[in-house]
Order: C-alpha cells, then structure tokens, then sequence
C-alpha cells in the first residue's frame, strides 16, 4: 500500500468498533466519532491504545476516508451532519443497508427503499463531490477484519470513482477480502439486498458464521 490514509469513523455501533480495530491493527490513524462526550469516553475504553475520538464533524474535516457506519435510517441526517463541505473530495466507505424499523418476517430484514433506488444513491446524490464506495455491507462486524474462513470470501463494491475504488479494494485485500467491483452507484442496488440474505440464517438460527463468495469455472 502506498500510503496509509487517515481514517474517519462516523458511527459508533458494532460496524464501527470492529472497522475501528482493524484500522488500528494494520496502523492507520484512526478517529471515531460521537456526538456525546460520554460516548466518546466509552469508546476510548472499549477500543483501547491508539484510537482517538472526536465530533463527527472534526472527524469527517479532519480525515482523508470516511467510513459511514450509521443506520440506513439515520444515514442522511447523518451525512447532512458533517456539513458537506468536510467531506467534498474524500472518500466515504459506505456500509449502510436501508433497514426499516420493523420486525423481520421470517428472518427476513424489511427495507425501506425501493428495488430501483439505492440508499448509497441517494447519498451520492446529496454528496456529488465525494467519492462513495459501498463496501461492508454484506456481512457482520465480526467477519469484515481478516475473516477466518476455508477460502477467502468475496467482498462486493461499487461507486463511481475508480481511484477511490482502488483505493478502497488495496484496503479490503489487507483487510483479507477478494473484492468484486460490481461498476458504478447503481449497483447498490443489487449490492444492498445481499444484506437481506446474509441475515436470515442469523436471524432464523441465530448462525452467523457465513460470507459470500464468488465463484468462476476455470478456462480450459
């Protein structure tokens, strides 16, 4: 890798945590944001030496990669958040799926969005200036640092910006991830449902030990 970025987590839940550590672990500096100070002290606690904590407005100002770790429900008001002028030109690692905030049926997750329209669209659309890259999305915080599988699983992306994509696919395979650029925003669409299906062994019988993998037959 030829330059370790500095890295911005906005979110403090279990996605954020486990990418916070990972971070850490391959010798990023990290920020983690909250916007409650008791939070943030919680957080230097619970992730330990090296991580720093801030605002989520300094930590987007102050970062050159952003990882958007918040619920899809609160994900805009969350963007609108940092100030749009924080985050124009950088790089935001998009891991928000468009959960509703109802039950599952069946184990199966209920989103608010429709089949046509992605939730990162419609962060994009809001942020023309940065560069989102989906990617974490589509499977659990415990498996998206160095993920301890038979064969290394497959990690999904897309976004509009191929830098930023190269950028973010030399993370992943440090991170332990075959990524599959799926091409442009779009693709969201059919990247976010992979959520829907990850989930439902868990949630039906409460096994989280799985990932995607994509396969080819080989040429002859």
């Amino acid at each position: 890798m030829n330059k370790l970025h500095k890295i911005g987590i906005i979110g403090s839940g279990d996605v954020g945590i486990s990418l916070a550590k990972g971070f850490l672990k391959y010798g990023y500096e990290t920020t983690i944001a909250s916007r409650s100070g008791v939070r943030r002290d919680e957080l230097e606690a619970e992730i330990g030496e090296g991580i720093m904590v801030n605002t989520p407005r300094l930590t987007a100002l102050n970062n050159d990669i952003i990882i958007f770790a918040v619920k899809g429900s609160q994900a805009m008001s969350a963007l609108e958040n940092l100030d749009i002028e924080n985050i124009k030109g950088k790089i935001i690692i998009d891991t928000t799926n468009p959960i509703a905030e109802l039950p599952p049926e069946d184990g199966v997750l209920r989103y608010y969005s429709q089949i046509n329209k992605s939730l990162m669209e419609e962060l994009q659309s809001y942020a023309t200036e940065s560069f989102f890259v989906k990617a974490f999305s589509c499977v659990g915080s415990n498996h998206m640092v160095n993920p301890d599988f038979d064969d290394k699983p497959t990690m999904f992306i897309c976004g509009n910006n191929d830098e930023a994509k190269r950028i973010v696919t030399e993370i992943l395979s440090l991170f332990g991830w075959d990524t599959e650029d799926l091409g442009n925003t779009v693709a969201a669409r059919a990247i976010e449902p992979l959520s829907m299906l990850y989930c439902i062994p868990g949630l039906r019988d409460n096994t989280w030990n799985h990932a995607f993998k994509l396969m080819r037959k080989k040429e002859k």
